[in-house]
């Protein structure tokens, strides 16, 4: 009787210590609920409400009429699609492995113990944080054949001879060099802290251990720092890749497209196709095309960085 009484006494202690779960679901999910309702306003129905269009006909003054998948088998057909593509593709190309190389280097010389290396981060950082439009305006002044930075800088270095100019907006070539080094210089700063922020997680014992080898700073870099940087990498990797297949506003201030439509990116055409042609369906629908291209290579990508890991 005894032995049952201090069962039950036991049993209502430990009754009384138990979370009240039922309570603290509640309170998180309240605390969670401003989130969940704009989240879900602004992400959400927005993404069904795309489907939805791009199943229609629908222009600016809203809903024509019922196409079903017509829109999906549009642009399969629509050359102007595939080239757009192709000109984001090929900025993706060109731009990326810069993104991820140059943040990386700069990071590692603004973690190094010098007196300037508060001033080198800001420096690098600053231009993040400006508009497209005010990155867009600067770019255009520096790169201006006649009244640009660099042709008067070429000029009185004697680069240029008197009457000479640089077509920097007229030639293929020279327009994707102002792009990409354009969005580089503008979009390095947040890449560049995160490489900051991961290279003073690395145990400075490491460093004193392969000091203590003969390793020197070459070796170091190599074999302890790049490799503990890769997650990182990867990261940046990922990131700018979506970044670059998205990238529209740069190009649209700078060149608009040109020369012709040579630089025209798959989301101006998305833009064009939408707004100044009044067709919202179509445009919507090579939006989730997009947004298919990019799942597809994050997953591969993804798969990739578990196995190098693994």
């Amino acid at each position: 009787m005894e032995k049952e009484k201090n069962t039950r006494g036991l049993a209502k202690m430990e009754g009384a210590k138990r979370p009240q779960w039922g309570s603290k679901t509640l309170t998180a999910f309240l605390f969670l609920l401003p989130f969940l309702v704009l989240y879900t306003v602004f992400i959400i129905w927005p993404v069904i409400q795309g489907v939805y269009v791009s199943l229609h006909k629908w222009g600016l003054m809203g809903k024509i009429r019922f196409l079903g998948l017509s829109n999906y088998t549009r642009f399969l057909t629509d050359r102007h699609f595939w080239e757009s593509l192709g000109h984001t593709t090929w900025f993706v190309l060109i731009s990326v492995p810069l993104l991820v190389v140059v943040p990386v280097c700069l990071g590692i010389l603004a973690n190094r113990g010098l007196r300037m290396k508060k001033f080198l981060r800001i420096a690098y950082y600053v231009p993040s944080v400006l508009s497209v439009a005010v990155i867009s305006r600067i770019a255009r002044w520096m790169f201006d054949p006649y009244n640009g930075f660099l042709s008067f800088l070429f000029h009185d270095l004697g680069i240029l001879a008197p009457g000479e100019e640089i077509m920097w907006f007229r030639e293929i070539g020279l327009v994707w060099t102002v792009i990409t080094l354009t969005t580089v210089w503008w979009t390095i700063g947040f890449s560049m802290m995160l490489v900051v922020s991961a290279l003073q997680d690395i145990p400075e014992q490491l460093y004193e251990a392969a000091d203590l080898d003969g390793a020197g700073k070459t070796r170091q870099l190599f074999r302890i720092t790049l490799p503990l940087l890769k997650p990182v990498i990867y990261l940046i990797l990922l990131l700018q890749i979506i970044a670059s297949f998205k990238v529209f506003g740069q190009i649209q201030l700078i060149t608009g497209g040109a020369p012709g439509t040579a630089t025209r990116p798959l989301i101006l055409y998305i833009y064009e196709s939408a707004f100044r042609q009044n067709d919202l369906g179509y445009g919507t629908a090579m939006s989730y095309a997009l947004f298919i291209i990019l799942v597809v290579l994050s997953y591969i990508q993804l798969k990739f960085q578990q196995k190098k890991e693994g």
